[in-house]
């Protein structure tokens, strides 16, 4: 690949200015709306859960409310379960894969845990159908004291009121878009030279490095098994540059690389990678592949002694 054309926006070598910001935002346009496609999914779940309002992005406060959906009746003497997605708003069954376990499965676990789902962290980027937030900046890499992202440092501020934290799912995807748009524009934007990667066929799941708990791992991907299937290394034994683990698992520094899947000191943790551009799933398994990586991890975790 001729990397002098890679992205259309900036100077080879010269990380982006005010002017190449500008530019980027301004090619950025409206595509989907948060208000008619997830609001009202969360608002349907005030029946059985409690819904509140934890922020609101300043990009546009009426347009871009921040809720999270708790069980009723918390109780501090349960373990709690936190459940984020669309941390990267484009990936979508991040989005709506956490909606629809709260909407069919969640009651199942709440005798067992305290549950909290913020089911759209970046609803901006939901929208637009992007990685990042209007400022260039991911979501998924500003998870850190002072964040210079609004939709981090809300989440971070939900996370604070909640105690200790037992279980977190941080659903993700990877898209054929991450090469062909977003891994090409993060190269461009700091004036790196941009070296391509294979995009995974199938799902996997990212653990924390300083705490892979691999058995939580393993439940979760046999989980995911009955629903679709398992990305394999590539040819050098890698997922998205990482050394397979295990069967469909890397790992990544959470905390250090500022990840949504290091927001909390939770014991157990998972990063989920749906993949949707395979020409063998359908949105709506996306979304189910999603549910049934919460639903493994929890099955394990009820299993342990405590």
């Amino acid at each position: 690949m001729d990397n002098t054309t890679v992205y259309p926006i900036g100077t080879l070598g010269q990380p982006w200015g005010d002017a190449e910001h500008l530019a980027w935002r301004n090619q950025t346009t409206i595509k989907r709306q948060y208000q008619d496609e997830v609001v009202p999914k969360i608002l349907a779940l005030a029946a059985q859960f409690d819904v509140s309002q934890y922020g609101a992005l300043s990009y546009d406060t009426a347009r871009y409310p921040l809720y999270c959906i708790k069980s009723r009746n918390w109780d501090a003497a349960k373990p709690t379960v936190l459940i984020t997605g669309g941390v990267h708003g484009y990936e979508t069954s991040g989005v709506h894969g956490a909606l629809k376990f709260m909407a069919t499965r969640a009651a199942e676990y709440q005798d067992a845990f305290n549950i909290i789902a913020a089911p759209c962290v970046s609803p901006w980027g939901y929208e637009t159908i992007n990685r990042w937030n209007p400022n260039a900046l991911d979501p998924n890499r500003s998870f850190y004291e002072n964040s210079p992202a609004e939709e981090s440092a809300s989440l971070i501020q939900l996370v604070a009121t909640l105690g200790e934290v037992l279980v977190h799912f941080d659903l993700h995807e990877t898209t054929d878009t991450d090469e062909s748009e977003f891994r090409p524009a993060l190269c461009a934007r700091d004036g790196k030279e941009y070296e391509p990667d294979v995009i995974p066929d199938g799902f996997y799941t990212v653990a924390d490095t300083l705490n892979p708990q691999n058995e939580f791992q393993a439940a979760i991907i046999q989980s995911v098994e009955q629903v679709t299937h398992i990305a394999p290394p590539d040819d050098n034994g890698n997922i998205i540059g990482a050394p397979v683990e295990q069967h469909g698992v890397i790992y990544y520094p959470m905390v250090e690389l500022g990840l949504c899947g290091g927001v909390t000191q939770c014991v157990y943790g998972t990063t989920t990678e749906v993949y949707p551009d395979s020409p063998s799933v359908t949105d709506e398994e996306c979304n189910d592949a999603q549910v049934a990586a919460i639903v493994g991890g929890l099955d394990f975790v009820l299993r342990q002694p405590r």
